[in-house]
């Protein structure tokens, strides 16, 4: 679907594919990797093959490296929706601190405002994880609020931290020559 070649010096390799019934072991051992788990709230197999099948989601792996080979995933929500809001609901990179998470962002960004005609392109991510809100800050992306204690958590709760960028942010910022090109 979308390949980049990051706006970065060395960069890594990415593209995006639809994932595939066979890729759902996959998926679902990525969203039960300890390394994981505290970040994210793991979906059952029959969400995720919802996810493959209903047209308002998209749901993603995230192939990188040289060979370009199954390196994570994503899901966006909202595809088809009316106010052209569009989810980035989850986003799981394997090998952490390589640079895929970033540039898979990136063409994932294009995807919603070029492909899908996003206004705007929101998530929300656990606030303990503060190495994805550096990410999505870094990448344009706005703090817009604190739904907090908003989930269970194994010692407690945790609140949620919502970002979005809108689509003349996006525009601005490839402008400046931080995003991908048209």
């Amino acid at each position: 679907m979308g390949e980049v070649r990051s706006l970065r010096a060395m960069p890594p390799r990415v593209r995006l594919r639809p994932t595939m019934q066979s890729d759902l072991e996959y998926v679902l051992s990525l969203e039960r990797d300890p390394a994981n788990l505290p970040y994210i709230t793991p979906w059952e197999r029959i969400q995720h093959e919802a996810a493959i099948r209903f047209p308002d989601f998209r749901h993603f792996i995230i192939e990188a490296g040289p060979d370009l080979e199954r390196g994570g995933f994503l899901i966006l929500i909202g595809c088809r929706n009316q106010h052209q809001s569009i989810e980035l609901k989850r986003m799981v990179v394997q090998n952490k601190h390589q640079g895929y998470g970033r540039a898979a962002l990136r063409v994932v960004k294009k995807i919603a405002f070029d492909d899908l005609g996003a206004h705007r392109f929101w998530l929300d991510i656990k606030k303990r994880n503060t190495l994805a809100r550096g990410l999505y800050e870094s990448e344009g992306f706005t703090f817009e609020g604190e739904l907090r204690q908003a989930v269970k958590v194994q010692d407690g709760y945790d609140s949620l931290v919502v970002f979005s960028m809108l689509d003349t942010e996006f525009a601005d910022r490839r402008r400046h020559a931080q995003e991908l090109p048209g």
